[in-house]
């Protein structure tokens, strides 16, 4: 197939590229699918809306903080400050190695085995989170963040080859659909692992029976939170089971020419492979907007749910109906996107979803304790109050369903963008690029925000940077040519 230059390639070449592909299985198609059902739960407990809070609130206390950060003071601040810099250097490892491994996977064969062995890594960096127990020593702390750093690591480094594997499964007229029903998939794998969760295994604090009033299916301490520190060994085993169908029925497929393993070094590809990138400007400016926006989105993913349980003093309950509702939200805007996709193009979908993500990203910040909107009053959240009963939480709770709602398609829209850009012979590396892309400035969005926190001792000022890597990505999305805009030409 012929590579793509410039904006795009004729409509001849993108004809053939369509027709090269015919589709899958629907069994292969599902069990690819399942990939983003088995990781979610990472992302959903882990990163989101229980783990990160509690670690930020509960696990660290003073005394690690004045070990680990000069100055240190309010307990929530420096859990979220030390939660940003695990968060980076997860991202720069990502940079790192994302474009080696796309290289190497490219030249020599097929993309699940190196799946395989990053799943290992994954599980064990899961597991590791049980250790952050209440007041956890400093050994403890340490462990659990460098458990996160190797769990989002192998995570992000298993969706290079998936991503790639998934240009196989459909014509490229398709790929919208796919990405955004994949997408849809795993919020519903967040959402299902959050109502296990909640309504079987944790107890609604001070009672003895779970959310939908059953029995705890495992009997959890308590005192020593282990119905937080559950988050990590649960995702671990859910990742286990549900990964299986897509090592058994998804296609590896391969062009006849890459069947061959290459002589070629993984940095001798990468390094052409980049020197290639200014003849095709439209991929190379999206790949940087893509490196800025999803920076920014990370971040919001990162430290909404710790803002949400430090201005209200949400727990548990609070937090898994939180993540439960957009859960729910974001499947809806993933398959509405993916839609959207096929129809108007993936970059109308990603600068629409990314100018609805900075108004909620800002109704975010304009709550806090007594105020909506930065300047009007509200009463404050009464102790003990049923979940989402103050004006300030439901404010907050609506601007966090519009980023919901929106930041799917940005995520699944870029998956598919890249598809239909990227030089087919080179989907892995291109795919690693993307991964690439996406964390080089990881560590910047995370640094800023913990950066911020750390000096004002303010979170809202932290978060508040996350605005200036949505608004650039923007303005560099209107550049971008698609493959659709370079036919018409």
């Amino acid at each position: 197939m012929a590579s793509i230059d410039l904006g795009g390639p004729t409509a001849s070449e993108a004809s053939a590229a369509s027709h090269a592909v015919v589709r899958a299985p629907r069994r292969a198609r599902v069990s690819w699918m399942l990939f983003d059902w088995a990781t979610q739960p990472h992302y959903t407990l882990v990163q989101t809306f229980l783990f990160a809070p509690y670690f930020a609130n509960t696990v660290v206390q003073n005394s690690v903080c004045g070990t680990l950060i000069a100055g240190g003071s309010e307990k929530a601040a420096c859990g979220q400050t030390l939660w940003g810099y695990a968060a980076a250097v997860a991202g720069l490892l990502i940079a790192i190695l994302s474009p080696f491994l796309g290289a190497a996977a490219d030249g020599r064969g097929a993309r699940k085995p190196w799946m395989a062995g990053l799943s290992v890594i994954f599980i064990a960096g899961l597991t590791t989170l049980w250790l952050g127990a209440p007041a956890a020593p400093l050994a403890s702390v340490l462990l659990v963040l460098v458990g996160f750093v190797v769990a989002t690591l192998a995570a992000e480094l298993m969706s290079v080859f998936s991503n790639a594997i998934m240009t196989g499964l459909v014509p490229h007229a398709e790929l919208g659909r796919l990405s955004g029903t994949g997408w849809a998939v795993g919020y519903f794998g967040g959402l299902v692992s959050l109502a296990l969760i909640a309504g079987l295994l944790v107890p609604v604090p001070g009672a003895t029976t779970t959310l939908l009033g059953f029995h705890p299916l495992l009997m959890l301490d308590g005192t020593t939170h282990q119905s937080d520190r559950i988050t990590g060994p649960f995702a671990a085993i859910w990742f286990t089971i549900f990964i299986i169908p897509f090592f058994l029925f998804v296609p590896d497929r391969r062009t006849a020419r890459n069947l061959a393993p290459t002589q070629r070094s993984a940095t001798a590809e990468l390094w052409d492979t980049l020197r290639s990138l200014p003849s095709m400007p439209s991929l190379m400016i999206f790949l940087i907007a893509r490196m800025l926006f999803t920076d920014g989105l990370t971040a919001i993913f990162a430290f909404g749910g710790i803002y949400g349980a430090s201005v209200f003093g949400w727990g548990p309950l609070e937090l898994g109906m939180f993540g439960i509702i957009l859960t729910l939200v974001g499947a809806f805007g993933a398959l509405v996107g993916g839609h959207l996709d096929d129809r108007i193009g993936p970059k109308t979908v990603i600068i629409f979803a990314l100018l609805a993500l900075i108004a909620g990203a800002i109704g975010i910040l304009s709550v806090d304790k007594t105020h909506v909107l930065f300047t009007t009053e509200v009463a404050a959240k009464i102790a003990g109050s049923k979940p989402f009963s103050s004006a300030g939480e439901r404010v907050f709770l609506a601007f966090a369903i519009l980023v919901g709602l929106v930041a799917a398609p940005v995520q699944a829209a870029s998956r598919s963008l890249l598809a239909r850009l990227a030089p087919p012979d080179k989907i892995t590396q291109y795919f690693g690029l993307f991964a690439f892309s996406g964390k080089v400035t990881a560590f910047l969005a995370p640094f800023a925000v913990a950066f911020l926190t750390q000096e004002t001792g303010s979170q809202r000022i932290g978060m508040s940077a996350i605005l200036a890597f949505l608004l650039i990505g923007i303005f560099l999305m209107l550049f971008v040519r698609t493959r659709r805009q370079a036919r018409a030409d």
